[in-house]
């Protein structure tokens, strides 16, 4: 198989976050990029990843939840269904 060699512009903060990544797993950043491109190839999908940002409203649940969670008001675990279900019928 050859190989070929393509160039890129991204901010350096992307590259160097990219790079600390795969390098935590043991990869280049040429391995990650080429594994991702060999993965929209076999699929034929292009996946895109942005997380939307926390909304004012979001924050304030989440610290509730958060707040019920250090108080203990909050559901137990379960190990299955049929336990969880008897526990709501309680």
């Amino acid at each position: 198989m050859s190989t070929t060699v393509i160039s890129v512009r991204l901010d350096q903060d992307v590259k160097t976050s990219a790079q600390d990544i795969a390098k935590s797993v043991g990869l280049t950043l040429s391995t990650l990029v080429n594994a991702y491109l060999r993965q929209v190839v076999a699929t034929r999908r292009i996946e895109l990843y942005a997380p939307e940002p926390m909304t004012p409203k979001l924050e304030k649940l989440i610290a509730e939840v958060e707040e019920g969670l250090k108080a203990g008001k909050v559901s137990k675990e379960f190990d299955n269904v049929e336990d969880f279900l008897a526990d709501l019928k309680r």
